[in-house]
């Protein structure tokens, strides 16, 4: 088992990861807010966390994973209000959606997936816990953790409260960056709002207590791994950390990642620039599924990652690459025998590939790794020099790679019709291609140049990449 080591949004540096259950990891989630559908940015996160739990389950370990679905919040209850519905019905479809892009993205399903309005009654017993240390005070109905009580606030975000006023709340979910303030754990109900009759009052939790209470309650008191957008480092996550810690007298996650924000053509994502994106509209836009989980994944997740038209050009040039070449080691005929430092450098790969996902998921270098073992071994088939009992070995290294990376499968198509979008190609019949690389051959033994050069451009317009073989074979796929 590789040793992996994760940079810690806490102490700031990169450390050894040491699961606090040996053979096991317990990894928070923060999921979405379903009061519309996902962006792309959000996919940016969740691809990342789907990149380090599959890898974490090739190293050996056991992964359980919680991600939460806020299904109340200000702006859910607003909207629900105004469309006249319930929260309930009105978030349905937003979670429906979520989980139909995840599949589509072939990003992993947790092993939880918790709607906060199913832990009300957690929520309180954790309010519960926090009045009866003192750590809370009530105001007008609504019932806020007083943060002076916890004198390592600031602790995850690095932000000084020194200067914070005495008794400041804050009663929205959201609000401004470096403004420390005390903040609501149970918020009175509003005229018309929906609310929860409780033990501790009406009302609805605030957005904070949802995530502490589900955490703990799934995987214990201190968790190995909590992970999110940086965006939520603070006041999100810091907030986790005051009540968690504060409730409990333990450390709330032993380590914290943060993905990086993600850009489009170098501007900040937003409805104004015409540059918000759902992965629907992008597969409007005639982008596949597998060029967008390849650009996602392709830049590590404490960089920012500008999303770019020709980045998902080049996204899917490469991720066709990768499919080529393994159905090239699955359907060309080698030399019999067995090439020995081929099968070394076949090894090395797979050890360099762990090494660089090891080195706090280095998704770049990862796949640097990938595309030389691949220029390496179609540079032996060209020579002559790969053979036929180093392909089953090759053709597993590739899977292995691609137990994390998940791009060989070529099923974009199918995932797109189950979603209404039909290919902009209408397909060619597979017996039509290849009658017509037959009589394409038969042009070039006869020389008949312009014959063969119309056929091949046939196929292009028609989505059908051809490769000419070295022993005269026609591979043929649809783009």
């Amino acid at each position: 088992m590789q040793e992996i080591r994760l940079h810690n949004t806490l102490t700031n540096r990169v450390e050894p990861l040491i699961p606090v259950h040996p053979g096991e990891i317990r990894i928070y989630t923060c999921g979405p807010t379903v009061y519309a559908s996902a962006h792309i940015g959000n996919f940016r996160t969740f691809m990342f966390q789907d990149i380090l739990r599959r890898f974490l389950g090739a190293q050996g370990y056991r992964v359980l994973q919680v991600m939460n679905v806020t299904d109340v919040d200000d702006r859910i209850i607003q909207s629900a209000a105004a469309a006249g519905i319930g929260i309930r019905e009105y978030t349905e479809k937003y979670i429906q959606a979520f989980l139909e892009d995840i599949s589509t993205l072939n990003i992993e399903m947790p092993e939880e997936l918790v709607r906060a309005t199913d832990h009300i009654e957690d929520m309180v017993a954790l309010i519960e816990t926090l009045q009866q240390k003192g750590l809370t005070y009530n105001s007008e109905g609504s019932i806020y953790f007083r943060i002076s009580k916890f004198p390592e606030y600031g602790k995850l975000s690095k932000i000084d409260v020194q200067g914070m006023q005495a008794g400041a709340r804050v009663d929205v979910d959201q609000y401004d960056k470096e403004n420390a303030r005390d903040f609501a754990l149970w918020k009175a109900p509003k005229p018309g709002e929906h609310f929860w009759e409780t033990r501790i009052g009406p009302g609805r939790p605030g957005w904070h207590i949802e995530c502490s209470a589900m955490a703990m309650k799934y995987l214990g008191d201190t968790l190995d791994i909590h992970t999110g957008g940086v965006d939520l480092a603070f006041p999100h996550h810091e907030n986790e950390i005051a009540q968690s810690e504060a409730a409990t007298g333990k450390p709330f996650s032993r380590k914290w990642l943060h993905a990086e924000h993600l850009i489009i053509e170098g501007q900040k994502m937003s409805k104004s620039l015409g540059n918000f994106y759902t992965l629907r509209d992008l597969f409007a836009k005639g982008h596949k599924p597998s060029t967008i989980r390849f650009l996602l994944l392709s830049v590590p997740y404490r960089r920012q990652l500008n999303f770019t038209e020709e980045g998902l050009v080049q996204a899917r040039n490469s991720n066709e690459r990768l499919r080529n070449f393994t159905a090239r080691l699955k359907d060309q005929q080698f030399p019999p025998g067995e090439n020995e430092e081929l099968h070394r450098r076949i090894e090395k790969a797979e050890r360099d590939f762990d090494v660089c996902l090891a080195d706090d998921i280095n998704t770049a270098t990862a796949l640097a790794v990938v595309f030389d073992f691949v220029r390496d071994m179609n540079t032996a088939m060209d020579s002559g020099g790969f053979l036929q009992q180093n392909a089953p070995r090759a053709v597993a290294t590739m899977e292995k790679f691609d137990s994390v990376l998940a791009l060989l499968k070529d099923d974009d198509d199918e995932k797109l019709a189950k979603l209404g979008f039909t290919s902009h190609t209408a397909r060619m019949p597979a017996a039509q291609v290849d009658a017509l690389i037959e009589e394409r051959n038969a042009a070039k033994k006869r020389r008949d140049f312009k014959t063969a050069d119309a056929i091949r451009q046939k196929f292009a317009d028609s989505g059908i990449l051809i490769e000419d073989m070295k022993d005269g074979t026609v591979r043929w796929k649809y783009k």
